[in-house]
């Protein structure tokens, strides 16, 4: 009995693990884009992960407001809109997204 209910538990770790569960640790609010190269632009896709379409690029100091987060493998994906315009939605990566 018992090794069936630590297989269970197993089971259950591994499986939200694989899938995109909410990320501690972040808040919604406003954020800014950061860190990205010279004359290059942090992707908006539209879905939590690379193999999402593009929506646009985001050079440095773009300012978006963060819905939540979800992780993905071992990257934070954050639902955002632009902050000039709600209209504009997507996913960005979180190491790219600091609050403001």
């Amino acid at each position: 009995m018992q090794r069936r209910n630590w297989m269970i538990l197993v089971a259950s770790v591994t499986l939200s693990a694989c899938v995109g569960a909410p990320s501690a640790g972040v808040s919604p609010g406003r954020y800014e884009v950061f860190g990205v190269g010279e004359g290059d632009m942090l992707k908006l896709r539209s879905g939590p992960g690379t193999g999402f379409n593009e929506v646009l690029g985001m050079p440095n100091g773009t300012e978006v407001q963060v819905r939540e987060c979800v992780s993905t493998g071992a990257t934070r994906w954050c639902n955002v809109t632009l902050a000039t315009s709600g209209q504009v939605e997507g996913y960005a990566s979180y190491a790219y997204l600091r609050k403001k």
